[in-house]
């Protein structure tokens, strides 16, 4: 039976309120345990919001990197980490909310630590209102690839459960975490979300997003 198309619409926009806050509130515990070390990379890559992600399938629906960002930014304080700027974006699967969304949430600068930004994101995002962390962090390496970590979370609000995957990485310029879902995966047994395919997913939309500087 077809997913109810008004149900599955008014779920997937939790993923543009609440799933939103939780990921800038990461961004943010990410600035804010940095220390700051010595010996910063250059800055060669940023971090940007391109109008379509993985291969066309999600459209841009929302760039909320200049109301949220700038918060982030207001709030982290300055000396854990040479921050350029910071960038949320909310992206519609197929231009259509009801079907699926995407959101990317991170920064970009220079980073002399890339290990605590990624696993400092997986745990804020475990700890937000409402969350519980229904499969702890899984690491993924790939040759040639920044380390990518993911978790499922599960996601009560309203009287509505969401199960969906948050995905990070982290590398010299940029730290970003990715959360998506779909109407078919919102009531998936996390047990069987496969990880390794979101984390792939994760690295697509890295390999779209990060672009170089110049």
């Amino acid at each position: 039976m077809p997913p109810n198309r008004r149900r599955s619409g008014a779920v997937l926009g939790i993923i543009g309120g609440g799933v939103c806050v939780v990921l800038i509130i990461v961004t943010l515990i990410v600035l804010i345990t940095l220390r700051s070390e010595s010996g910063f990379p250059d800055a060669k890559s940023a971090l940007t919001l391109p109008e379509t992600l993985v291969d066309g399938r999600f459209q841009l629906a929302q760039d909320l990197s200049d109301s949220e960002g700038q918060r982030i930014e207001d709030e982290a304080g300055a000396g854990y980490v040479k921050i350029t700027d910071t960038v949320v974006g909310k992206y519609d699967l197929g231009g259509d909310e009801s079907r699926g969304a995407l959101l990317l949430s991170g920064m970009y600068g220079r980073f002399s630590n890339t290990v605590m930004p990624r696993e400092n994101m997986l745990k804020g995002a475990g700890e937000g209102e409402g969350m519980t962390v229904a499969v702890g962090p899984k690491v993924f390496m790939q040759s040639g690839s920044p380390t990518v970590s993911c978790e499922v979370l599960k996601q009560d609000k309203s009287g509505t459960t969401l199960t969906y995957p948050v995905c990070a990485w982290a590398d010299e310029n940029t730290a970003a975490a990715v959360a998506s879902i779909t109407s078919e995966t919102a009531s998936q047994d996390p047990s069987n979300m496969d990880l390794r395919f979101y984390a792939k997913l994760t690295l697509q939309v890295r390999s779209e997003a990060v672009q170089p500087i110049g």
